[in-house]
């Protein structure tokens, strides 16, 4: 599903240059007009809310990303709230771009009850878009990387997702909490922090040498969440997205306690958000 002259790495690097904060967002210049249809994405994360935009050719246009904790697990903890952020970006992004965006997309994490799923939607749309479909998060991340035989570990803030993936289809799905936030909270506790601290210090890349043994735990709790779910099948490589797995060192813990070689996704944070924008185009051009 991504453009056909690049590959999936290749994608997210153009793609990350167009992801903005809302700071940023405000103060940058118009994008040149362009025509065609928009596909948009919007990714109410437990840390973070991604809303990306494509062009017609499956292109990252531009996109914005904050910190929220208005869902927790996949479920929507504070629609009022999720409903303002979305709004704002779908605002600045309009500004940006010079066009008004009309539709979009959305995920949920594996597992998460129909009635929650639709409270995801009910989001989207009480911000001004009409939801197009909501697709499960790995899923949603194997249109981005398009793995033909593989495994999908997608370490969110609350939960960690795994999708196996044969012959370009996801045959199996898990989810199970422990996540970004479970690395803040250890880090809160043990160097008597609030959270908001912990949060910062957990993205502050020379602190992180100093953090690994305090969150290594967590990620072995990862790792024994992949290894129970994946005992099944047979497996050759594991591929890591979410913005957890950035944190260094992730993919050796992972790949130790699994036995299994891991790596991790360019940019691993918006792999789904973007994936997600590229379900939103898929359902569009089922429709023609």
């Amino acid at each position: 599903m991504t453009p056909t002259q690049t590959t999936p790495g290749e994608f997210l690097e153009r793609a990350r240059a167009v992801l903005l904060t809302p700071e940023e967002s405000s103060r940058a210049a118009e994008i040149s007009p362009t025509e065609g249809p928009l596909y948009v994405g919007v990714d109410l994360g437990t840390a973070y809310v991604v809303v990306s935009v494509l062009d017609e050719e499956g292109n990252a246009l531009a996109g914005e990303y904050t910190f929220a904790e208005v869902a927790r697990d996949g479920l929507v903890v504070d629609f009022i709230g999720a409903v303002d952020i979305v709004r704002g970006m779908k605002s600045r992004l309009e500004r940006r771009i010079g066009r008004t965006l009309t539709h979009a997309a959305s995920g949920f994490p594996p597992g998460v009850p129909p009635a929650e799923v639709r409270a995801v939607a009910n989001v989207v749309e009480a911000a001004g878009l009409h939801c197009t479909g909501l697709v499960d998060e790995p899923s949603a991340a194997n249109l981005i990387l398009e793995l033909c035989d593989g495994v999908i570990i997608d370490v969110g803030g609350g939960t960690t997702g795994v999708a196996v993936v044969q012959d370009e289809k996801v045959v199996y799905t898990a989810d199970e909490a422990t996540g970004g936030t479970h690395f803040s909270l250890v880090i809160s506790g043990a160097l008597g922090l609030t959270f908001e601290e912990a949060e910062n210090l957990k993205l502050n890349p020379q602190e992180q040498p100093r953090l690994f043994p305090l969150v290594r735990p967590v990620m072995e709790k990862v790792g024994n969440i992949i290894a129970r779910h994946v005992r099944s099948f047979e497996v050759e490589q594991l591929t890591l997205v979410g913005g957890s797995c950035a944190f260094p060192g992730f993919a050796d813990v992972v790949s130790d306690y699994t036995s299994l070689p891991a790596t991790v996704a360019p940019h691993p944070m918006f792999v789904t958000p973007l994936g997600i924008a590229m379900h939103n185009r898929k359902k569009m051009l089922e429709q023609e």
